[in-house]
């Protein structure tokens, strides 16, 4: 039976518009390829696989099913995880590792499929990912903080353009349902707009 007092995730999350060379290691990034089978209200049903050992840029053009057809024998890594809402940051998550053919198998066979590059950052103490999408989401860069506890007093790096934290249409289950490309001229109209936006209720942020 599973500690369900660690059923949680806790991250912060910002719309990025790149990421600068200066928090690129060299090495290559993780490619994900995860389809979801419930993608409603934030609660989310994903089947995901991740390779080290694939090298892609994520284009607009680039088609997660086909790259899952050619690469299919060199992905590591698969889970099946469940979700629910987000709220302040934290977001109930419970996941577990699977076969990865059996995945492969589960993604070419339903839901809806996301393909992105995600790479890994140290910024001031925390550990961040950033991911790169491909596909129907491309251009969309999106980098988080996530710790075992909720994140406060976080450093955020300035690339980071503006919190995205609690903004479901920019979760993963949100992507899969609406891609980034259907609106992301009304959100940079939105931003134009507005400016930037940073949560107060996580204690200080200090911005470098």
């Amino acid at each position: 039976m599973s500690d369900h007092t660690n059923d949680f995730e806790y991250e912060r999350r910002f719309f990025c518009r790149e990421l600068p060379e200066e928090y690129n290691d060299g090495d290559n990034p993780t490619l994900i390829i995860q389809s979801y089978y419930v993608y409603t209200d934030n609660y989310a049903l994903r089947v995901r696989l991740a390779s080290r050992n694939i090298s892609l840029d994520m284009t607009p053009d680039v088609d997660p099913a086909a790259v899952l057809n050619q690469y299919q024998d060199r992905f590591s890594e698969a889970y099946v995880t469940v979700k629910g809402p987000s709220v302040g940051g934290t977001r109930y998550e419970v996941e577990r590792s699977i076969d990865t053919r059996i995945a492969a198998e589960l993604i070419k066979r339903g839901g809806s499929i996301i393909i992105k590059n995600r790479y890994s950052a140290w910024i001031a103490e925390d550990g961040w990912s950033v991911d790169v999408f491909g596909g129907a989401n491309a251009p969309l860069v999106v980098a988080e903080a996530e710790r075992s506890s909720p994140v406060t007093n976080l450093t955020i790096p300035k690339f980071c353009i503006t919190e995205i934290t609690d903004q479901a249409r920019f979760n993963n289950d949100g992507l899969a349902g609406r891609p980034f490309s259907e609106w992301a001229a009304d959100f940079e109209a939105e931003l134009a707009e507005t400016g930037p936006q940073f949560q107060q209720l996580f204690g200080h942020n200090k911005m470098v």
